[in-house]
């Protein structure tokens, strides 16, 4: 008979991070990620046979390098709890800096006018950032696009279940997009086709991941056709790669944006990038 802290520390052994297994055993268990605790309170229960083969199966997929976010079907993503599979990026804790500044930027639209205000969220992916900026500011219209039908299938559902209304469309990045908006973000593929840091992420969707040869590709695009698509003074927020934030200032400079800048992450990292169309 196998305890609850035997089975952890059978998996640790192996080398799994205490958390990812006290995850894992949670999910076997069909207990909350919030419930550690009941698991210490509970250290010397045994596990029937039949949770300690699902958590068997559930740690030698992380072991593999599955992400636990897949293997449970959910990531938390600025306080909303998202389901995500590997039809989608997983939501990472960097891309809140996206969400910060775009929220910023949109309460001083809102101070500045009459409502509506509205943002386009460009590769929504799981909806994670335009969820986040709706559940936050619930009177700002959201928009989202994204290429892939079977993204906008999980974005959908999160929205659904969330009870949070955007405005879902499909298409490659603007082309779907007829109107103009207070402000455009986006969190688009910005890796390298070459990038030695692919080799970790082989579980992920790599459309959502690799943009050309220097990962600007998907980039260089947004920023050639956001201007049409931004009110005059409306601004574009991109989530770029850790050191590409020089070239991205580069290219918003390149096509006429005002005010450029970037964002530093909670690793202190220039993250994000944006810049103000001009005003009329």
């Amino acid at each position: 008979m196998t305890s609850i802290a035997h089975a952890l520390r059978q998996v640790e052994s192996r080398g799994m991070a205490r958390l990812d297994a006290q995850w894992l055993l949670l999910h076997a268990l069909g207990r909350p990620a919030q419930d550690r605790a009941w698991l210490l309170a509970h250290d010397l229960d045994v596990l029937a046979p039949e949770v300690l083969a699902r958590f068997d199966a559930l740690a030698r997929r992380r072991a593999a390098g599955e992400p636990l976010a897949y293997i449970t079907g959910r990531k938390e993503f600025f306080g909303l709890d998202l389901q995500v599979d590997a039809r989608v990026l997983v939501p990472r804790p960097d891309t809140e800096t996206l969400v910060e500044w775009a929220l910023a930027v949109l309460d001083k639209e809102a101070a500045a006018q009459a409502p509506p205000v509205t943002i386009l969220d460009l590769g929504t992916g799981s909806g994670a950032v335009a969820l986040a900026l709706k559940a936050a500011r619930p009177a700002l219209r959201v928009s989202a696009t994204d290429a892939s039908a079977d993204a906008l299938q999980v974005a959908r559902a999160n929205a659904a279940r969330l009870q949070l209304a955007i405005e879902f469309m499909q298409g490659s990045w603007l082309a779907p997009i007829g109107g103009r908006y207070h402000a455009i973000v986006s969190n688009p593929p910005y890796i390298a086709a070459q990038d030695p840091h692919l080799s970790a992420l082989t579980h992920e969707p790599l459309r959502a991941l690799v943009s050309g040869e220097d990962g600007l590709h998907d980039i260089r695009q947004i920023i050639l056709q956001a201007r049409a698509h931004l009110h005059p003074g409306g601004w574009l927020l991109l989530e770029h790669g850790y050191d590409q934030a020089a070239a991205v200032r580069v290219l918003l400079q390149e096509a006429g944006f005002e005010d450029v800048q970037s964002r530093r992450d909670l690793g202190g990292i220039l993250r994000c990038s944006g810049g103000r169309a001009p005003a009329l």
